[in-house]
């Protein structure tokens, strides 16, 4: 499964699974340019805010003068954080699916034009099994994630016909900063659910990006949602 000459543009890649992303795609051939709002790490990088308009327009246009264009996107900024219901302030709910919802969609948005021109593109966003199941204490999570679960699925059928596939990747959890700041009951109640018996790594995940933005790997791959979950979820 080898990228060797491809374009990917990894917004979200600073840190986490988009950093494991962007490492494996290099390695495969691809020339990877990371957008965060972080300082990017091994590879070159542009800022990017996804929950800014103007951030992302003036971010995807710098990502194609600098690349020359984009083959693949992967879509992996997001937050993350725990709060019930009863108790969720707004903001709260506004951060989330601003950046792990509506996100997506100005960045995927942004970049379509440049990749139906092309007849060629791979469009990867990293959604979440809490997406289909849910959780307590995390309803603004897992009601972002599932959006954009039926975002990719709506995407891939309008522009599957140009050229571009558009999947999601629904990783179980997985052992970043993020998720090192939820509650130790909640990571212990997780664990003892998972039949694997322990989370992911991030390098883990990455492969299954590879598959999907690889010829002939990713070929038939339209709106799907693939599952490296440590048995979470068995759809």
């Amino acid at each position: 499964m080898r990228i060797t000459g491809r374009r990917a543009l990894v917004v979200g890649g600073a840190g986490g699974i988009g950093a494991a992303i962007a490492d494996t795609f290099a390695d495969a051939g691809a020339t990877v340019l990371v957008a965060d709002r972080r300082p990017p790490g091994r590879h070159p990088g542009i800022t990017l805010d996804v929950t800014d308009e103007q951030s992302v327009a003036d971010g995807v246009a710098e990502a194609v003068a600098r690349l020359g264009g984009i083959d693949v996107l992967v879509n992996s900024a997001g937050v993350l954080d725990q709060a019930e219901v009863a108790t969720m302030p707004t903001e709260t709910w506004r951060r989330t699916i601003d950046v792990d919802l509506t996100g997506v969609f100005l960045v995927t948005r942004a970049v379509l034009p440049h990749m139906t021109a092309q007849r060629w593109g791979r469009i990867i966003t990293i959604a979440s099994q809490l997406g289909i199941k849910g959780s307590p204490s995390m309803a603004h999570y897992a009601a972002a994630k599932a959006g954009v679960i039926g975002f990719t699925k709506s995407l891939a059928q309008e522009v599957a016909g140009a050229g571009v596939l558009v999947n999601a990747i629904a990783p179980g959890p997985v052992e970043t900063e993020m998720t090192a700041d939820l509650t130790p009951d909640w990571r212990a109640g997780k664990t003892a659910e998972l039949p694997l018996g322990r989370f992911g790594a991030a390098a883990e995940v990455a492969p299954t990006a590879l598959l999907l933005a690889s010829e002939p790997g990713g070929n038939l791959y339209v709106g799907q949602t693939l599952h490296p979950n440590s048995g979470d979820v068995m759809p």
